[in-house]
């Protein structure tokens, strides 16, 4: 009896250990959460007014630009996918997979193949152990992501777009990345970033007209100016979102599994009294079960 009360001790003393770890995790993840929000919201106002220039260059002008014109029949799309560097974020990785392997379906339906790029070694990883290739792979700062880091995805997404089909190019962009509503509330979410869709406002600017604008030399120059500095903040603010994502997703990861913990010491403990009182309770009936056998005799 003595033995089963000792490894109660050790998995007690162990969990307390465990619990230690994930609060202090929470606390991290909640003190840099704070900062992901506000880079997420301080390049709102970039991303939204280069996307109302696009807007206005794309709508005012019946350009044939090859960043705006539909393909006439697509066959090769690029699939960029961002998940974490690290686990203990619950199922935040997981939704992002789930839904990327949703897209990657839907364009093998439509007959197009697709060039898989990744985000994060969990992504790496999925496609490593499934045996998967993929075109490109950035690791090392999901939870805190770098303007020069989007840039360098950026500059090989439009390079792989601008390049033709038959010497290995694309003729979409797909990014999958996890979109930060609130602490408590992260969608996973798909976004076709080229040929140009600009179907996303800001409910404040939903009935303002778009701004008229005078091109020198001509408009045609000036997409191809404006674009990949398009598609690079595009990618910088998804990369804002889906850190601020993780972080949420770690932090609630982290309480779940604190509070866990808790309640694994409480049963221990109680499984340990148990078994005191049960042993204590069997040294006294074989006490008592000698003294009356001393006193028969």
């Amino acid at each position: 009896m003595g033995a089963q009360i000792r490894v109660y001790r050790q998995k007690i003393a162990s969990t307390k250990s465990m619990k230690k770890i994930f609060k202090a995790m929470e606390l991290i993840a909640t003190s840099r959460i704070t900062k992901a929000r506000e880079r997420v919201n301080q390049s709102l106002p970039y991303a939204n007014a280069i996307t109302r220039a696009v807007s206005a260059v794309s709508t005012q002008h019946d350009l044939d630009h090859v960043l705006t014109t539909e393909p006439e029949n697509p066959t090769r799309a690029a699939v960029l996918i961002m998940s974490s560097d690290r686990g203990l974020a619950g199922a935040y990785s997981a939704n992002v997979l789930r839904k990327s392997e949703e897209l990657l379906a839907r364009l093998a339906d439509e007959g197009k193949e697709a060039d898989v790029y990744v985000v994060g070694r969990k992504a790496q990883g999925y496609f490593d152990f499934r045996h998967r290739e993929y075109k490109g792979v950035w690791t090392g700062e999901t939870d805190a992501p770098a303007a020069e880091r989007a840039r360098e995805i950026g500059e090989t997404l439009v390079n792989a777009f601008l390049t033709d089909t038959s010497a290995g190019g694309v003729d979409e962009i797909h990014i999958v990345f996890t979109e930060f509503v609130s602490l408590v509330k992260q969608n996973p979410h798909v976004v076709r970033l080229l040929p140009l869709e600009i179907v996303e406002k800001d409910v404040s600017e939903a009935d303002e007209v778009l701004p008229l604008y005078e091109f020198e030399p001509d408009a045609e120059e000036v997409l191809d100016a404006l674009l990949p500095k398009y598609i690079e903040s595009r990618i910088f603010n998804a990369m804002l979102q889906a850190a601020a994502s993780e972080l949420a997703n770690r932090q609630r990861a982290m309480k779940s599994a604190g509070d866990n913990a808790s309640s694994l010491i409480d049963e221990y403990t109680l499984l340990m009294n148990n078994a005191r009182q049960a042993e204590i309770t069997q040294e006294l009936t074989e006490l008592i079960a000698g003294a009356d056998a001393l006193n028969n005799s």
